[in-house]
């Protein structure tokens, strides 16, 4: 990683306001990176771009490769001729700080169909040339992803574990039907994920000409009901009918007396040794051409991983199975060589985490949230810093600072006054301060604690499965004066933008 003293803001694309239910890859992030340059940002950090199943999550994917067709920017698609400017009506929607899922999704299919078959028919050839070179570098996950669309669509959204039998368990005869009678909507999800390929790849290198690098966001796991657990089962624990032998979680704690049970499967990591981690490599490499620097979600699961069987009500029944973290990251060096990853260790994180993250100069993460306690030793105390950190003032997974302040209990803001100074009505920019004057080596700032916003304005609460990763920000709210003072910390705490 990078001796620089580096800062940025954490915003989800989803989270840009425009006039299309949801935020895209059009101006509104162009934008959104102009603002980064002129106040001295070096960063930005979104979260996974992968397409969203029920619940909207992006760590819960039908794809460790692909990206969200909703991100694509709609404007382009007229700007190519693909469609006209009245085919947009119906995508339109009054930005009210949410986004309405349900609509976003079933606005895109007319728009996004029409383009497709205007593609086929009068798209130059120059740019089906390269729509067949996307598809030729990209064939190791894209035919499985669009073959494994297709097919859901085709069985009306149904999770691949619960067609029939023949293409469950990918018989090549049947699997050869389906492809050849689908190949139209197979040949559409390849479109769709060339033009959203297209559009990132120019948003990140725009911001790579104003010296800003884009962290990236690697869930863990994979969903069970994924191309990728359909298409390689190979690489999971699933037993010879494919279903789960166990499934992902988290043990009881101070949290939950019952612990987490995700339901996401589980990797067969003897299988994975075997082929070199292969699958592992490429998947770190795809993301290394959409990110210049990736985040890696769970770290501890790679040392070790809560294993619940499958058909377990809570997490309770689980039980650790170690898992080969070091010969991982040694073939991935080696494959690759030394990357620009971030571990997040956050949790109760064992001594054999912390050694494997320091052998292979990965920074960890310091949440400022969790810092003011009644414990003096609290490692999430500025004071106890390494520079080999990422600091945050908050996660997605955690309110606002705001929302967080005003839930203190008064012995734990008394702690916070006396800590950080006078504090008076700008909080948020007290622990913005903090965070920037840390010898943490790189600080990122959620957009909701630079917009000093509420609870009401919190991406997600862990636990719970509605209201989640809708928040958006106005037009017009992100304030000139916000980008003035994030220059001026970033320039008095030696995190300033490079010329």
């Amino acid at each position: 990683m990078t001796n620089q003293r580096l800062g940025g803001i954490l915003l989800h694309p989803t989270s840009l306001p425009n006039e299309f239910g949801i935020g895209t890859f059009g101006p509104e992030c162009i934008s959104f990176i102009d603002f980064l340059e002129k106040a001295g940002q070096n960063l930005w950090q979104v979260l996974p771009l992968g397409p969203t199943g029920p619940g909207d999550s992006p760590y819960q994917s039908y794809s460790a490769y692909a990206l969200n067709p909703v991100l694509i920017d709609l404007n382009h698609l007229v700007n190519k001729g693909l469609i006209g400017q009245s085919d947009l009506r119906e995508a339109k929607m009054p930005n009210s700080g949410k986004v309405d899922y349900g609509f976003v999704n079933g606005s895109r299919a007319n728009i996004f169909r029409k383009a497709y078959k205007s593609f086929r028919e009068l798209a130059p050839e120059s740019d089906k040339k390269t729509l067949a070179e996307f598809e030729a570098k990209h064939n190791y996950w894209l035919d499985d992803y669009a073959i494994f669309m297709a097919i859901k669509e085709q069985m009306g959204g149904l999770p691949w574990y619960e067609w029939p039998d023949d293409i469950r368990l990918r018989k090549p005869e049947v699997l050869k039907k389906y492809t050849d009678e689908l190949s139209s909507r197979i040949g559409y999800h390849k479109f769709l994920q060339f033009v959203a390929n297209c559009q990132w790849m120019d948003l990140k290198s725009y911001a790579n000409q104003k010296k800003i690098q884009v962290i990236g966001d690697i869930p863990l796991y994979v969903s069970f009901d994924s191309s990728d657990a359909w298409a390689n089962p190979e690489v999971f624990m699933l037993d010879e009918n494919l279903d789960p032998e166990f499934v992902a979680g988290v043990p009881p704690d101070f949290f939950s007396e019952d612990g987490q049970l995700w339901g996401n499967v589980l990797f067969k990591w003897d299988y994975l040794k075997e082929t070199g981690f292969d699958w592992w490599i490429k998947r770190i490499s795809h993301n290394l051409e959409l990110a210049d620097i990736i985040r890696i979600d769970h770290f501890r699961g790679l040392i070790a991983f809560w294993a619940v069987p499958f058909g377990a009500k809570t997490a309770k029944d689980g039980n650790w199975i170690e898992a080969p973290a070091n010969e991982l990251f040694e073939a991935i060096n080696a494959r690759l060589g030394k990357l620009p990853i971030i571990a997040e260790d956050l949790g109760v994180i064992t001594p054999d985490v912390d050694a494997v993250r320091e052998k292979f100069n990965l920074p960890g993460m310091k949440i400022l949230q969790f810092a003011f306690d009644n414990s003096e030793s609290n490692p999430y105390l500025p004071h106890f810093y390494e520079q080999n950190s990422v600091v945050y003032t908050g996660t997605h997974d955690n309110d606002t600072v705001i929302g967080w302040y005003n839930a203190l209990d008064s012995d734990v803001k008394l702690k916070l006054h006396k800590y950080a100074g006078s504090i008076g009505n700008d909080l948020h920019w007290t622990m913005i301060r903090l965070a920037w004057a840390s010898v943490s080596r790189i600080a990122v700032i959620p957009l909701q604690d630079v917009l000093g916003l509420d609870t009401r304005s919190r991406m997600n609460v862990p636990g719970t499965l509605s209201d989640n990763w809708q928040w958006r920000f106005l037009e017009g709210q992100l304030h000139e004066e916000y980008g003035v003072k994030l220059l001026e910390l970033s320039t008095l705490y030696n995190r300033i933008h490079p010329a």
